[in-house]
């Protein structure tokens, strides 16, 4: 899966001050579907090509449950851009994405001249140029042939963009559009993804003629979700009322992970922990925002993946710390099923969505390992109330394909009450994210506390 961008601008090689990825390397990022690779094809004054390639690992796709019977086996996506490609994007030009640049910020708030290339794209030249057309681009899709044997033209095109755009811009495009050509996105859309849209669309989904269709297509044709995206655009579109009483702007939601991530700061802060464990920190979101707080002295992030802690390190960037911020952080692997000293002695340590990810056989290994091992002053743990799910239209068993189990308010709060009853803990519940009346919050957090000091 490949995708290319390409500059005149002279010198053209500002391109990669511009994607914060030197011309002179390879650049390798580990994403849920594969490896994606960064690489300068060509890296001149004059012409500068950066190519974003994705390698599918077909071991780590999930079938469509809608398709056909061997379509686990046989489909398109190893080589069809799609939100594989999207996600890809979003994840090696995040920093591009946000129209952002430390060494070329002139640079970045302009418009160069761009050619983007897709050469494997699903979708009918009039549909790409009705998407891409009217945001500036001049567009040549290309039907892409059947063989002679057959005849005919594929469902695909090869696609190029020529025009004069800020690279942020051209990104925001490809994020959205690329899916809503695809029209078939690779993981469960959850209601966070209306605030994505938003975000990428700022500036020029309001105003497309396209936009009901993107809106639909880019929410999985959820009805519910794509009604609330088209409001708040018309909203964002609306003139300001100077009237006196005029109506407030609707406020967008944060999404649920925000929330999430928020509320178990707030219990770290309320039991003024300083030293912090991240049990299961995967790629490192908690990490990222435990290390922006100076209250936090000393973080580790455990986790049993070899391939998430190296994600974590590079999303932390701790090869370019300074060597003050890069002493308060640490990365360890380690079972969280399995007794280890180094978690041993902390303020606090946080669970967020792991539980859920053990066996239920293996919980009390779990517990037996941080409440009565590592034993730190306080734990956090969050885990998804399944009570909630009716409320995600479209979603058929539990929120996540790794998930052992998901609990309901009452399982919850049974096994945190055992839990803090079996190792002297005392233990609190409370919700995160807009509950419903019959349902209760999305998300479930539970704070266990000891009478043990931590540290001021």
């Amino acid at each position: 899966m490949l995708l290319t961008l390409t500059t005149t601008h002279r010198p053209a090689t500002d391109l990669g001050y511009l994607l914060v990825k030197h011309p002179d390397r390879v650049h390798s990022f580990d994403v849920p579907t594969g490896t994606a690779y960064v690489l300068y094809p060509e890296a001149t004054d004059d012409r500068c090509t950066a190519a974003l390639m994705l390698d599918v690992d077909p071991q780590r796709l999930r079938a469509q449950k809608d398709a056909f019977e061997l379509s686990q086996y046989v489909n398109d996506r190893p080589y069809a851009a799609s939100s594989l490609l999207a996600s890809a994007l979003a994840k090696v030009f995040r920093t591009a994405l946000r129209g952002v640049s430390r060494d070329r910020p002139e640079l970045a708030a302009g418009a160069i001249p761009l050619e983007v290339r897709v050469p494997v794209l699903r979708g009918t030249a009039d549909l790409v140029t009705r998407l891409f057309g009217p945001l500036g681009w001049t567009v040549a899709a290309e039907p892409i042939p059947f063989e002679p044997e057959i005849g005919g033209d594929s469902r695909y095109v090869d696609l190029r963009l020529t025009g004069e755009l800020r690279l942020a811009d051209a990104l925001n495009h490809l994020y959205v559009l690329l899916p809503v050509l695809d029209d078939g996105k690779h993981y469960w859309v959850a209601p966070d993804e209306i605030e994505k849209l938003l975000r990428s669309g700022e500036g020029w989904l309001a105003g497309h003629p396209e936009k009901v269709l993107i809106a639909r297509r880019y929410l999985a044709h959820r009805k519910s979700l794509a009604t609330t995206a088209l409001q708040l655009l018309e909203a964002d579109q609306e003139p300001a009322d100077t009237e006196e009483e005029a109506e407030l702007p609707v406020a967008r939601k944060a999404p649920l992970a925000e929330q999430r991530r928020d509320a178990v700061l707030a219990a770290l802060a309320e039991v003024r922990a300083a030293r912090v464990l991240d049990l299961g920190c995967g790629g490192g979101a908690l990490l990222t925002a435990l290390l922006r707080n100076r209250q936090f002295t000393e973080i580790v992030g455990a986790d049993v993946s070899s391939r998430a802690l190296d994600q974590a390190a590079r999303r932390l960037r701790l090869d370019r710390l300074p060597e003050r911020q890069r002493d308060r952080i640490r990365l360890i692997q380690t079972a969280l099923t399995y007794r280890d000293d180094r978690l041993t002695g902390f303020d606090a340590a946080v669970l967020m969505e792991v539980i859920e990810h053990v066996d239920l056989p293996r919980l009390p290994a779990l517990e037996s390992a941080v409440f009565g091992h590592a034993r730190p002053g306080a734990v956090v743990v969050t885990t998804p109330n399944v009570e909630y799910n009716v409320h995600y239209e479209g979603l058929v068993g539990m929120r996540h394909s790794d998930h052992r189990f998901e609990w309901t308010r009452a399982e919850f709060a049974a096994w945190a009450h055992r839990v803090a009853s079996a190792y002297g803990y005392t233990v609190t519940i409370r919700g995160v994210g807009d509950p419903d009346e019959s349902t209760g919050a999305p998300t479930q957090l539970a704070l266990f506390t000891t009478d043990e000091e931590v540290s001021a």
